[in-house]
């Protein structure tokens, strides 16, 4: 509603801001209050630049501005705040003819439902995906049992024996994604980036420990569901070092599970009956770079 006597405060929620409107005639009395007599919120904001012949006075701000609070409900997001009159005496008067007066603000915004037309942009992401695809998204490399049914109790292995890894990825309400190793280095120390290093996989997923001779270092396909994905790799020691610790470090990303892989994202293992390299999901071209060791590494 327009601020006028019989609704002398308006307020209008915007998607980032709220726009405060206070007909001067605060009380329908006569007397107008004057801009310097009005604040917003607790940190006291002053209102825009402001003329005496105006009938109206105008606050602009964000929504966490001006010392606002956020309350959130099952289904709204509640920004309060509230807007203040402090009469001051004018000219050497000692007194004031009105009293004081707070009114409280609140905006509502539904939690479940577009905030935003994007109407400039005519293919336009609903707003409910946008802050679903910015949640930080939880990933896990774990030793698994040699069935995979469950995570591994020790991390202690004998050379001969297999490393089940398995990264996964929490989608939660996520559109659906398809996990993949971008690269896995193993060290001596916590440092990936330390030396002696080993790269067991590289090339922005091809598992380089399979194409050695003495290896059957593989990914396992198909999945278990697009965001896991599984791979063996052979037990192996530093050579000319007794230290008995390894540290794996992967880089895990994923994709959209509707996208088809590329040379960007994929999981391929070297097949040593065939001498090629094949891909989990995809066609096989998509690991013809793991073998020439020009896959595009950044996108």
């Amino acid at each position: 509603q327009a601020a006028a006597p019989l609704h002398p405060v308006a307020v209008q929620c915007q998607e980032a801001q709220v726009v405060v409107t206070v007909h001067r005639d605060l009380f329908g009395t006569g007397r107008l209050v004057r801009a310097a007599e009005l604040s917003l919120g607790p940190a006291g904001c002053r209102p825009g630049a402001q003329s005496n012949a105006e009938s109206t006075v105008t606050f602009v701000a964000g929504l966490h501005e001006c010392g606002s609070t956020l309350q959130m409900t099952p289904d709204s997001f509640i920004y309060k705040t509230s807007l203040s009159y402090k009469p001051i005496p004018s000219g050497n008067l000692v007194i004031v003819r009105t009293n004081p007066a707070v009114v409280p603000i609140e905006c509502h915004y539904p939690r479940k439902s577009n905030v935003s037309s994007n109407a400039v942009r005519p293919t336009w992401a609903p707003f409910r995906s946008t802050l679903s695809a910015e949640e930080k998204l939880m990933f896990s490399l774990r030793l698994m049992n040699d069935d995979w049914s469950s995570e591994r109790l020790s991390n202690g292995f004998q050379l001969g024996e297999s490393l089940h890894l398995q990264a996964d990825v929490a989608v939660g309400n996520h559109i659906p994604l398809r996990l993949f190793v971008d690269d896995c280095v193993a060290t001596l120390s916590p440092d990936r980036n330390s030396s002696p290093r080993y790269a067991l996989v590289d090339l922005s997923g091809c598992l380089v420990d399979g194409r050695l001779d003495d290896t059957t270092s593989a990914f396992i396909s198909p999945r278990p569901r697009q965001e896991t994905l599984q791979f063996v790799v052979d037990a192996f020691r530093f050579a000319g070092d007794e230290r008995n610790l390894i540290y794996i470090s992967c880089h895990l990303k994923v994709s959209p599970a509707d996208q088809a892989p590329d040379p960007l994202n994929k999981a391929c293992s070297f097949n040593k009956a065939s001498s090629l390299w094949a891909p989990v999901e995809g066609t096989g071209d998509i690991c013809s770079c793991c073998e020439t060791g020009n896959c595009p590494l950044h996108g």
